[in-house]
């Protein structure tokens, strides 16, 4: 598809492509010159949408909210405070 470059330099994306790679009013779009050409980048903006239960379909193991639930999340922690002080040892 062929565009007009307006007065100030500008162009406008087909809403046919807009609409596949979904890009929306309030993106970013990065712009990187490659050589003879534009390259040019869509970045969504921050949301603040809720992400409980993205995760969901992926999560093997369930623990319900409770003692072993506190056990588990103590588990992980210490193991994890114990990887973070052999790093700082070693760096």
């Amino acid at each position: 598809m062929a565009l007009i470059v307006g007065s100030k330099g500008q162009i406008v994306i087909s809403k046919e492509i807009r609409d596949k790679i979904g890009v929306k009013p309030g993106w970013l779009a990065l712009e990187r010159l490659t050589g003879d050409y534009v390259e040019v980048y869509f970045v969504p903006p921050e949301h603040s949408k809720s992400l409980k239960g993205s995760l969901l379909p992926y999560i093997k193991t369930h623990i319900a909210q409770g003692k072993e639930w506190n056990e588990a999340r103590d588990k992980v922690w210490d193991e994890a405070a114990k990887k973070k002080i052999v790093g700082s040892k070693e760096g």
